[in-house]
């Protein structure tokens, strides 16, 4: 289409799969655009805006995707502003953050961390809502109430106009500029600016609703608030949904941290009761107040890991409060619940409010409260959709409201909805779930809808408190405010954007059965995907993020094919099934880090790599099975090949190497880079060579284990590709050396040479081969372990994940060889540091980066990592962007194009940090990360080993 034409190619996709991927977002709401934009700038989406408002194209923006209310969904062109606006700058000591719009919640404020500062918004979904997102829905969170919302702490913007006009507010002639270049637009502003406040009715309508938290229509409060025409215009963005224009740029006051927390549960006998203390309990100054109805209750007793608070007594009509109290120190903690301590005792409780600074405490009873979401979402019957909505209501109302809202859901049969919320602002939030294809679905959804807004309008509140007006309740936008004031807001619309072309549908709409129209079709396809409710938790850990497909765009893929399926759209599949071959399956790293960010666990790797298992052939099938019985031959293979190929010139490498690639394709053969080191030792050699030294044996040995080192390092060598090149010992050698220093006997299994953790197989999806390479690990171990009697060492984070699994398989299957299985760092920080002596200044190394990988997260090894580090580092540094690598074993040899997206936004902060030294704990990606940064990276305990002079 001519637009696209005048947009450039290179930006712009009307690919079936990238319309359909980026299309879904948390809400119950589906629009699929026309075509999909990536902006790279402020230039690009000006250009975009000004193009799509001369063809009349909507416009809608995408970025974190984890929009409530349906006003990240849209038709015409859907414009990506996450990938290209990633810059942040912390100002002022922290005082003030500079950021870009497509920067996650909880990647702003990590920067922050170290002054003990954070944005004031605290949105549960902070790991993925970016602060583009944050502005538009003026979102707030447990804390922030209505005085650190994003309305209250913003400084300044950066916006563009849908004519394409810029506005910087923080320029000093910002508002001669506004008014040169938009002339029309700042007489409105002026003008209802000036008509509001000359009607007392409407002034007293507008400090009433924004007296609570309210994201229904448009920051009219700004009209109140501010006089010059661009600090109207900047707080009149906020909250407006991407319907007024584009934030390409905040500067925000931060706000401060206070690091000391001390948490309770207090079980009333009713609602009621809870909502009566409510006023007390503010007063005391508690940072959280979060309610929690007798069905929440029941809901969280569901989870066998629920804490005692939510057990042991029979739930009637009971409610809870979760109570939090922060300081800046202990003793401004201690005060507060000094403080409060006569309040809560006299609180109406069976039992009295324990309130605990432990943090494993602390976040079990959190878990409660925010998995509650998880446990209902997770457990709705496949093929349904999970529908999260939020109100207000006056604190005093709080209980009436509740009441109502539980005979609303029982008059329209949905059933097992909890209620909660941020308790302190009235803002309960709730979720029902229902399969709205169902005959009758849409009805009942309609009249629940038209009672809800009776009811919340009958209690004083506002239909939103933080979610956004949206699809969902624009058509009620009348029902809350006057006739006045919906004039005024269609009056800012058409003067912010004349041609209509910004999200339409949203916050304002003519269309009285809008919230009813475009609901997301969600279809029975598989087990991996079915629970997914397409938060978009999982999108910022994933490696092939900004290359290809996210977690949650390969899902909505599989059901958008499954939708077309049973349409009879067979160009639709047969366009799909293209496509997703390379972006949904070869280019996943199948790290399972989506699992860590996913409110319901799912990992979609599983998809993958079943995905993968079913395009296997015959042929590959039986090589990698006898692969598995010959590993010893295919390791020293590898080895060697390495060795020859790094004394040939590297041209005479590539041509051969490139040919097979094409005819035998990528994802078969891999790519030779310079960059790839020489070939790594025989395992056993390395071991006997440990073994002729002083190691302990027998009753001298202080501690026993059994030890797997990993065949990364019989592969692949530590250090350079020549051997002129600086390397190092290698794992193996320097955790053996360890080992003996500290007194500790490592026994290697026989036939090491031959074993693996299985992950090449498990990840390619060769059941047959991972079966075989499990059954030799299995009876390896048991021999050495004499019985299971032994932990198992593995000095590689991704292989001591691989063989845990294959233990825990085994145990789950009754077998009694399955072994505990153990992180080499881990072993080491518990086991062989203490028994060393402190390392001398004169050797310590004065700064080191770390990169934590996947597997080292998964394993709950990151800490023994920083532990390692600290004991011969100065100063340590762990990267805020650091991320999965993508390397995955061989897939960042067959696709370097995966680690080369994966890492670039770790390596330019790695590139700022400069450090003298860098490691990490897996050699392939150490390898990944020294191809990305240019830094040589080796593994932590080569280092402390080095460090110590033991190799």
């Amino acid at each position: 289409m001519e637009l696209a034409r005048e947009l450039g190619a290179e930006r712009v996709s009307s690919r079936a799969l990238d319309r359909h991927a980026r299309a879904h977002d948390a809400s119950h709401y589906l629009m699929v655009p026309e075509l999909t934009v990536e902006a790279d700038g402020v230039e690009a989406v000006a250009r975009t805006l000004s193009a799509a408002t001369r063809h009349g194209v909507p416009v809608t923006f995408r970025s974190g995707g984890t929009s409530l209310s349906g006003q990240a969904s849209g038709r015409g062109i859907l414009l990506d502003t996450r990938r290209g606006f990633q810059r942040s700058e912390v100002l002022d000591d922290g005082e003030r953050l500079r950021v870009e719009p497509g920067v996650t919640l909880r990647a702003a404020n990590a920067r922050l961390a170290r002054r003990r500062r954070a944005l004031g918004p605290d949105p549960a979904s902070e790991v993925a809502c970016t602060v583009g997102g944050v502005i538009a829905n003026n979102s707030s969170g447990m804390a922030a109430g209505t005085e650190h919302n994003s309305y209250r702490t913003l400084e300044s913007l950066v916006v563009v106009l849908p004519s394409g006009t810029v506005v910087d507010s923080a320029a000093p002639d910002a508002n001669a500029r506004l008014r040169r270049d938009e002339p029309a637009l700042v007489a409105t502003l002026e003008a209802l600016r000036d008509r509001v406040r000359a009607d007392p009715a409407a002034v007293a309508e507008i400090r009433e609703r924004f007296a609570m938290k309210n994201t229904m229509g448009y920051s009219l409060n700004a009209l109140l608030d501010f006089d010059d025409p661009v600090e109207l215009l900047v707080h009149l963005m906020v909250g407006s949904e991407g319907t007024l224009g584009f934030v390409a740029e905040a500067v925000f006051h931060t706000v401060a941290v206070e690091p000391h927390a001390a948490t309770g549960l207090a079980v009333f006998d009713t609602v009621e009761a809870a909502a009566e203390a409510l006023p007390a309990l503010v007063a005391t100054g508690a940072a959280a107040l979060e309610l929690l109805d007798a069905t929440s209750l029941r809901v969280a007793r569901r989870d066998p890991d629920a804490p005692a608070e939510v057990r042991g007594f029979e739930i009637d009509q009971h409610a809870a409060l979760l109570i939090e109290y922060r300081g800046a120190d202990e003793a401004s903690l201690a005060a507060r619940v000094a403080a409060a301590e006569p309040v809560l005792a006299a609180l109406p409780l069976d039992r009295p409010v324990a309130l605990s600074s432990d943090p494993a405490a602390r976040a079990a009873l959190w878990h409660v409260r925010k998995g509650l979401y998880t446990t209902v979402a997770e457990a709705r019957p496949s093929g349904t959709t999970a529908l999260l909505e939020d109100i207000v209501v006056p604190v005093a109302r709080l209980a009436d409201t509740c009441r109502g809202l539980s005979e609303l859901f029982a008059r329209h049969d949905y059933g097992d909805c909890v209620v909660f919320g941020h308790a302190k602002d009235g803002n309960l939030h709730f979720m029902v779930t229902d399969d709205f294809r169902a005959e009758g679905a849409e009805a009942r959804l309609a009249a629940f809808t038209d009672e809800l807004v009776e009811l919340v309008l009958a209690h004083g509140g506002n239909l939103k408190a933080e979610h956004g007006t949206g699809r969902a309740m624009a058509p009620f936008v009348p029902r809350q405010y006057s006739a006045g004031l919906v004039e005024v807001m269609r009056e800012l619309k058409r003067a912010f954007d004349p041609a209509g072309v910004l999200n339409p549908g949203v916050v304002l709409t003519d269309d009285e059965r809008a919230h009813l129209r475009d609901l997301k079709p969600v279809v029975t396809v598989e087990a991996e995907v079915d629970r997914c409710v397409e938060c978009g938790y999982c999108e910022p850990v994933c490696p092939s993020r900004d290359l290809t497909l996210t977690p949650r765009q390969r899902i909505v893929v599989r059901r958008s094919r499954a939708l077309a399926e049973a349409a009879g759209d067979t160009a639709l599949v047969a366009e799909l099934d293209r496509a997703y071959d390379y972006d949904g399956v070869q280019t996943c790293a199948v790290d399972g880090m989506c699992q860590t960010a996913c409110p319901v666990r799912i990992n979609t790797g599983d998809l993958v790599r079943r995905l993968r298992a079913e395009g296997r052939g015959g042929v590959e099938r039986r090589a990698w099975a006898a692969a598995a019985d010959h590993w010893s031959a295919v390791t020293r293979t590898a080895a060697v090949a390495l060795d020859v190929v790094a004394r040939v010139p590297e041209p005479l490498v590539q041509l051969p190497n490139r040919a097979a690639r094409a005819v035998l394709g990528a994802d078969t053969v891999p790519l030779h880079t310079p960059d790839l080191p020489r070939g790594g030792r025989r395992r056993s050699r390395v071991h006997a060579d440990a073994s002729a030294g002083a190691s302990p044996r027998g009753d001298a040995a202080r501690l026993r284990a059994v030890y797997l080192p990993s065949c990364q390092g019989a592969m692949f060598a530590s250090g350079g590709r020549s051997p002129g090149d600086p390397s190092g010992a290698g794992v193996q050698a320097a955790f053996e050396a360890l080992a003996a220093k500290a007194g500790v006997e490592l026994i290697v299994p026989d036939g090491i040479d031959g074993l693996c953790c299985g992950t090449p197989w498990s990840s390619k999806g060769f059941a047959d081969g991972h079966a075989s390479m499990a059954e030799n690990v299995l009876e390896a171990v048991d021999r050495a372990s004499r019985g299971g009697e032994l932990a198992v060492v593995v000095d590689a984070s991704s292989c001591a994940e691989g063989v845990a699994k294959i233990m825990h398989a085994a145990e789950a299957a009754g077998d009694p060889r399955a072994a505990t299985v153990v992180d080499a760092m881990v072993f080491a920080a518990e086991h062989v540091l203490p028994a060393l002596p402190p390392l001398d200044a004169s050797r310590r190394v004065p700064s080191l980066t770390l990169h934590p990988t996947c597997s080292s997260t998964q394993l709950g090894a990151n800490p023994a990592l920083t532990a390692l580090a600290e004991a011969v580092a100065d100063e340590v540094h762990v990267p805020v962007d650091w991320n999965c690598c993508g390397f995955a074993g061989d897939r960042g040899m067959l696709h370097p194009e995966l680690t080369a997206a994966a890492t670039a936004a770790e390596a330019a902060e790695v590139r700022r940090i400069d450090a003298a030294r860098h490691a990490s704990c897996n050699r392939a990606c150490e390898i990944a990360m020294t191809r990305a940064t240019g830094r040589e990276y080796r593994h932590v305990l080569e280092l402390v080993a080095e460090r110590y002079g033991l190799v």
